[in-house]
């Protein structure tokens, strides 16, 4: 006779790990309202039914839920390890006593769970983002070919034609020749880069762009005022950069805020002290690591090391390269374009370096030294190339007073201008383009007073001066529209 097996049996075989066809448990039995000694799991049991159709079998599927986190760690950490039985213990006042469990061994078993919960904590640590310099170097290098000139069929100008044009300026603004030394820094003038530290006249020639000389002097001396000077040991009579490369965004921004585009500026010199900063570390550990750049001395060697251990901030290795090594590195730094690059070649490096600002890319394009469709940075490429290395200095200095000077060639000028009567001595030269230039009559109505005089000479000067500097602004060089750039 088959034996009848009820629900109320069938869980209770479960629950005793029996199959309802198999007879009692051999296990000791529990005491009353014990409890499992541990969470049970899915299983199956198969029921017959008693009643009228008690010959049919059906197979039962009863399930028992697993308590959550039974063998599971938190958030998703992974499995517990299994234990392995060493041991049965008894808990005393507890139903476990009457029941006796396996026990690990538990030091083991807590080295297991602490090294699954190290990794876990080290794999969430690794995801965090990690803490990077404020601006990356730059991967733009402007498209610069060094030796080549992006208008090759430009046979302008002639090595003649430069001759020409440095005599006929140098009449009326004087000769002009490369200094011979590099003079001591001054705290209150900021040049073009004419100090002995690269660094220096890289940040100088930084604040000097798109604002009047006036300006980025007021501009640099707010750095010296807020940051201070190292007054011994390597790098006296310079900023402290690493003071400015430590203070905030903001507070850089208060130092520098009388020289314009402070906002741009600011954040460009802090990344650029940054990319320094990171630089001098590798170039020491690799002088130290590996054998003496050929081009090095060994005071330059250990110049660079003691500058790296004392956080003395230095692009002074740059001495040591060559001019289109120098321009390679210094365009990688944010809001660095060629003409401020070239800027600190010329005057700081001392190196043949024909920089383009504003006033040089005008009269290069009226003299007819560069074609229509070129750019300050391909003019820079050009010129390079076809201006004589010994020429490059003094024309770029008279350029730059002619262009400033001259009533015929400043950025707006006509020929109802103050001083046009006076003449251009490259007038023969030139065929000026844009406002104000060209025959007589395009010149902008003169105002006239309640006695029907012109406007006086005085006025028209200031306004000639307010429209030069709305132009000059306007046309910023290549590299300050880009500033902000990576």
């Amino acid at each position: 006779m088959e034996r009848r097996v009820t629900r109320s049996a069938a869980h209770t075989a479960l629950a005793g790990d029996i199959s309802p066809a198999q007879g009692p448990s051999t296990k000791e039995p529990q005491s009353k309202g014990a409890k499992a000694s541990k969470p049970v799991s899915v299983r199956t049991a198969t029921v017959t039914h008693a009643g009228p159709k008690s010959s049919l079998k059906k197979t039962r599927a009863v399930t028992i839920p697993k308590p959550l986190g039974s063998d599971e760690l938190p958030h998703n950490l992974g499995s517990l390890p299994v234990p392995t039985a060493t041991k049965e213990i008894s808990i005393a006042g507890s139903d476990k006593e009457n029941n006796p469990i396996k026990q690990e061994n538990v030091e083991k078993f807590a080295v297991e769970l602490q090294d699954t919960v190290d990794r876990a904590t080290t794999k969430i640590e690794d995801s965090k983002p990690q803490t990077t310099p404020t601006q990356k170097p730059k991967k733009n290098t402007y498209g610069l070919t060094p030796g080549t000139s992006p208008f090759s069929e430009w046979n302008q100008p002639s090595a003649e034609e430069c001759e020409e044009v440095n005599r006929l300026l140098s009449t009326i603004h004087g000769e002009i020749k490369a200094p011979t030394t590099i003079p001591e820094p001054s705290l209150t003038v900021t040049g073009c880069g004419e100090v002995p530290s690269v660094l220096d006249a890289l940040i100088r020639t930084l604040l000097s762009g798109a604002t009047t000389g006036a300006n980025s002097a007021r501009a640099f001396n707010g750095l010296v005022q807020r940051f201070g000077i190292l007054t011994e040991g390597i790098g006296k009579g310079s900023v402290n950069w690493e003071a400015v490369r430590q203070a905030t965004v903001k507070d850089v921004f208060e130092a520098i805020k009388s020289g314009g585009l402070a906002d741009i500026k600011s954040k460009n010199l802090k990344g650029i002290l940054d990319i320094v900063h990171e630089d001098n570390q590798t170039r020491r550990n690799d002088l130290l690591n590996k054998p003496k750049p050929e081009n090095e001395t060994e005071n330059e060697k250990s110049y660079e090391i003691a500058c790296a251990d004392q956080n003395v901030l230095s692009l002074n290795h740059m001495h040591t390269l060559t001019s289109e090594q120098a321009m390679t590195e210094l365009v990688r730094y944010p809001g660095i374009g060629p003409k401020t690059a070239a800027c600190v070649i010329l005057f700081c490096l001392q190196r043949p370096c024909f920089a383009v600002d504003t006033h040089i890319f005008r009269l290069t394009k009226w003299l007819g030294w560069v074609p229509p469709r070129a750019n300050e940075v391909t003019a820079f490429s050009h010129l390079e190339v076809r201006i004589p290395d010994h020429l490059k200095y003094s024309l770029h200095q008279l350029l730059i007073r002619h262009g400033k000077n001259c009533s015929r060639c400043r950025a707006i000028t006509g020929s109802s201008s103050a001083g046009w009567e006076d003449g251009c001595v490259i007038d023969h030269l030139v065929a000026r383009t844009g406002k104000r230039k060209g025959a007589v009559g395009v010149a902008v109505k003169a105002k006239v007073n309640g006695k029907g005089n012109r406007q006086t000479t005085g006025k028209r000067k200031k306004q000639e001066s307010e429209d030069e500097e709305s132009e000059s602004l306007s046309d910023i060089d290549s590299e300050l529209s880009g500033l902000s750039d990576d």
